[in-house]
């Protein structure tokens, strides 16, 4: 395992971590504990040392599961989780001091914790980013030693930008992918200057960038996969990276073509985000446990030709660029 250094944080985490949306066995159906335990404890086995989560992925039992896995292990894990999104419904107003303190809390206690590594606002409202008041409730939260860093998980490249100007972050969690290069314009060298992290999240665009999905493929009915590609539930930038199904299916053909050979598309859309050098870390999700051998071995393998690099470049201004570059 590669590491890198999370920004000012100073914590050098595995290039390859896991991100715990799914690691109860998938999206929808029940949370499956055994299997979220064998998926933590095959991450750390593998060299992951940061592992994110959030209190709303399966209502607390994600952040629970992380919370018992890391306690039975003695390696030093870092522990991600997110606040905000509990807020109903989820608008600016109902960002509060008062309200996030008592999700940061209940973290704590949800995970059997002292401090949090890194506490994130979870894709608030973008008229947060104005509101000096909730990143200092942070710098309270760190003094009294209930948090040691803050960074922030954001939709759109804009709110990364605004969010820097809060001395306290320390991270941004992005999507950034082959279907979603936007961030890398920007915000990387805005973030790089101002000694923030990068957090690669949805890397592989819902499992379009595994190549394993068609026309004819089906999800479960509370999969995020079939109720939200239009934003019904939250921004549909989160499912699949915001591209039309189709389009998607129709770059993620000429994208293997470009990498013929035995390797599977999924490593090479890992080893494409692990090529910039501003990226701290990428943290795909994994819902079996060879997911997370899969994902790690991505890291070790050869760099990207700049050709290929040029080939991934032009799917994307011909396809995708359209559907999703001004969205976010």
């Amino acid at each position: 395992m590669n590491f890198r250094t999370l920004g000012k944080t100073g914590f050098s985490i595995s290039e390859v971590s896991l991100g715990t949306w799914q690691v109860g066995g998938g999206w929808g159906g029940t949370f499956n504990h055994e299997v979220a335990n064998k998926i933590i404890h095959t991450a750390i086995d593998q060299g992951i040392n940061f592992i994110d989560t959030a209190d709303v992925y399966d209502a607390g039992l994600s952040e629970a599961a992380v919370g018992k896995a890391i306690k039975e292990r003695s390696e030093r894990i870092y522990v991600a989780t997110k606040c905000g999104r509990q807020i109903n419904p989820h608008v600016n107003e109902g960002y509060t001091p008062e309200a996030l303190r008592k999700y940061v809390e209940a973290s704590l206690k949800n995970m059997g914790l002292e401090t949090l590594d890194l506490i994130q606002l979870h894709c608030p409202p973008t008229p947060v980013y104005q509101r000096d008041e909730i990143f200092g409730l942070f710098e309270r939260l760190k003094e009294e030693g209930k948090i040691q860093n803050l960074g922030v998980s954001i939709e759109k490249v804009s709110e990364g930008l605004e969010a820097l100007k809060y001395k306290n972050v320390c991270s941004i969690q992005v999507i950034f992918n082959m279907f979603r290069m936007k961030p890398a314009e920007i915000l990387f060298e805005e973030a790089k200057l101002n000694d923030v992290g990068i957090i690669v999240r949805v890397p592989l665009a819902s499992g379009l960038l595994t190549g394993k999905l068609n026309t004819n493929s089906t999800f479960d009915p509370e999969d995020h996969r079939t109720f939200n590609r239009d934003g019904a539930a939250f921004d549909k930038g989160e499912t699949f990276s915001g591209v039309p199904f189709e389009i998607g299916l129709q770059a993620v053909d000429e994208l293997k073509d470009i990498f013929e050979g035995d390797v599977s598309l999924a490593s090479w859309a890992l080893k494409w985000i692990l090529m910039f050098p501003e990226v701290s870390t990428v943290i795909p999700g994994a819902s079996r446990e060879e997911q997370i051998v899969s994902n790690v071995n991505a890291a070790s393998l050869p760099s990207i030709s700049s050709e290929n690099l040029k080939a991934v470049q032009k799917v994307y201004d011909d396809l995708i660029k359209k559907e999703v570059h001004h969205l976010w």
